[in-house]
């Protein structure tokens, strides 16, 4: 049996994490906000990146998100020339997925805000510390289920 101290303590420690997460993803949200993107922009074209001629379909089942929701994303990044359909030379049906030039320095825009604030969201910490607490904050994520890299709020975009 749990002792209840330590049941008080794994309850605050998940207060936290939900408190933080919550206040980091607010920021990020701000500090891109000045790019003309939302989180869901930004992780699509990290995505695309790392899955260069992927298609939306694989992009939807990657994010855990309704396949319209994702094709919406796409269309909105295509119009401001980020992202690139090309037709799959495998599979004419299908749309290979594609960063522009464009695209990549948005990316590169979209990394160097996400470094600032994860600096000052954790200036708190030594660097040290920092990498104590990424360790066991994938541990977590790793025990929960949690993919890699995607963050859990694309599961919204189901509904």
């Amino acid at each position: 049996m749990a002792d209840s101290t330590d049941g008080q303590t794994a309850a605050a420690v998940a207060f936290l994490l939900a408190q933080l997460g919550e206040h980091a993803a607010a920021k990020f949200a701000e500090r891109i906000e000045s790019l003309e993107l939302t989180p869901a922009h930004a992780g699509v074209l990290r995505l695309v990146s790392v899955r260069p001629g992927c298609s939306q379909q694989v992009l939807a089942g990657a994010l855990g998100a309704l396949p319209s929701k994702v094709v919406a994303l796409v269309d909105e990044l295509q119009r401001r020339g980020l992202v690139e359909r090309r037709r799959n030379p495998a599979d004419r049906r299908l749309h290979a997925l594609h960063l522009t030039d464009e695209g990549e320095e948005m990316l590169r825009r979209v990394r160097s805000a996400a470094e600032t604030h994860g600096a000052e969201l954790t200036r708190a910490l030594d660097p040290e510390q920092r990498g104590h607490l990424a360790d066991l904050l994938g541990r977590i994520a790793a025990d929960q289920g949690l993919q890699p890299g995607v963050h859990p709020g694309y599961q919204r975009l189901r509904r």
